[in-house]
């Protein structure tokens, strides 16, 4: 009889020791010329990420030039006093680099990504495009032809169009928050390089400045590196610049940008609520997560998998701008879209969504989806240094502290049901809410007039 024969298994892998963890927290220093450093260490990270935070904000650009941030953003990146701008694009390929530059309500940002091989010449670039830009007359003027081809464009979008309308339904006229960030046609074509130059000139400088390095800084000395690159960036002291509080009319109201024969209605709703200087934000995180946060929060189970209306509905805030002295705001919005004859009764639903909430609250069980999607995701989604840098760059400009995000998953953990309830209720007021719709007014205007959520006026799509 012969003897089976017997296989010998590698012992079977077993867990190991789960370690706690948090946000990165920074080292925070100054060069000689005022610029503030931040730096993180992040063993592994072979692309370095460094964020460079300007004090060019929108409400700073001169009357009739909205977009003139932009355009000087993107022109940091078209030449300097050593390189033409394809002399630059051509360096940057060298060392393996990406530059990308964008405006924003709190300022202007640089995002540079290169290998930590190359981080002394990607420094050498970043410092070239802020200490010299060239800012030459053909360049700014190809740039602002670019941005006026895009403009139609971005009108023909419904989901910007909806933006747009928006804002200027939100913030009174003379407010730079009610006009779009990258500037109108009217604004736009007036740009050249003088309003270029000059507003680099006013408020482009090191002492106003931070930058923020993330990544293997393993045998790098960055203070060197730093001292020999944007150290080398000059400029005078910054003066004190009066802050506009930021104010808004939320009274409930709808507003249909009308677009004859659309098969599907774009919707935003919105109003503006409190920035994360004010102790609900946690609270208010994660309540409007339970109510549109994922595929499985309430306005997707309704209007998705329940009625079909729509692919998705989503709930969120997005800070506009941000200050301790409680004058900053966060935009507090519900998007998506949903097919033409649906419109009137997606948006029924959807109020009844918000009353429910008020009236029974959340559950237990969506209180705790949340915390697991938002606070145990939270170390893959700063796996790469651009995602910690990114986060770590928003914390300074929006005046919090260098612990704010490692604080924030703590308190996200420990926030209770009844306070997500009461912070997504009083964030999305049945009452208070500004709706825009862009779709085919003949067919949605009845309908939607009918729910009674506010006065309803058509404006034309432009």
């Amino acid at each position: 009889m012969t003897e089976l024969a017997t296989m010998d298994f590698h012992p079977q892998p077993q867990p190991g020791e789960a370690r706690p963890w948090a946000f990165p927290a920074p080292e925070r220093g100054t060069l000689g010329n005022g610029l503030t450093v931040l730096r993180c260490h992040r063993p592994g990270q072979q692309v370095v990420a460094v964020e460079v935070l300007l004090d060019a904000p929108l409400d700073a650009e001169p009357a009739g030039l909205d977009g003139v941030a932009t355009i000087m953003a993107r022109a940091f990146s078209e030449g300097t006093d050593k390189h033409s701008a394809e002399e630059f694009a051509a360096e940057l390929e060298r060392a393996g680099a990406t530059l990308d530059a964008h405006a924003d309500h709190p300022g202007v940002r640089l995002s540079l990504e290169v290998p930590a091989s190359r981080l002394a010449k990607g420094l050498g670039l970043l410092s070239d495009a802020l200490r010299a830009p060239a800012f030459a007359e053909s360049e700014v003027e190809r740039l602002v032809r670019n941005r006026l081809d895009e403009i139609p464009h971005e009108l023909a979008n419904p989901s910007r169009r909806a933006a747009k309308e928006l804002s200027k339904e939100l913030f009174p006229a003379t407010s730079r928050m009610s006009r779009p960030r990258q500037g109108t046609e009217e604004t736009v074509e007036k740009i050249d390089a003088g309003a270029v130059r000059a507003f680099y000139d006013r408020h482009v400088r090191p002492a106003t400045a931070t930058v923020v390095v993330v990544g293997d800084l393993t045998g790098t000395d960055l203070d060197a590196l730093l001292d020999d690159t944007l150290g080398a960036w000059t400029g005078t002291p910054g003066e004190p610049r009066p802050v506009p509080p930021v104010t808004a009319d939320d009274t409930g109201r709808v507003v249909i940008v009308d677009r004859p024969g659309a098969v599907q209605t774009q919707l935003l709703i919105g109003r503006i609520g409190p920035d994360r200087h004010d102790r609900v934000w946690p609270a208010q995180v994660l309540g409007t997560y339970c109510l549109g946060g994922t595929l499985t929060s309430r306005l997707d189970r309704v209007l998705r998998e329940e009625k079909g209306y729509t692919y998705g509905v989503r709930s969120f805030g997005q800070v506009l701008r941000s200050a301790p002295d409680g004058t900053g705001a966060s935009m507090l919005a519900i998007s998506g879209s949903v097919d033409t004859p649906n419109t009137g009764p997606a948006l029924e639903d959807l109020w009844k969504v918000l009353r429910t909430l008020a009236e029974e609250g959340l559950t237990d069980a969506e209180r705790d989806v949340a915390v697991q999607n938002l606070v145990g995701v939270a170390p893959l989604k700063y796996e790469t240094a651009a995602a910690v840098a990114s986060t770590l760059a928003d914390q300074v400009e929006q005046h919090l502290p260098d612990d704010f995000q490692a604080t924030l998953y703590r308190q996200l953990a420990a926030t209770g049901t009844v306070e997500a309830t009461a912070a997504v209720v009083n964030a999305f007021p049945v009452d208070r809410l500004v709706t825009v719709l862009v779709g085919d007014a003949a067919r949605i205007k009845a309908p939607v007039e009918a729910l009674g959520i506010g006065e309803v006026t058509v404006v034309a799509a432009e």
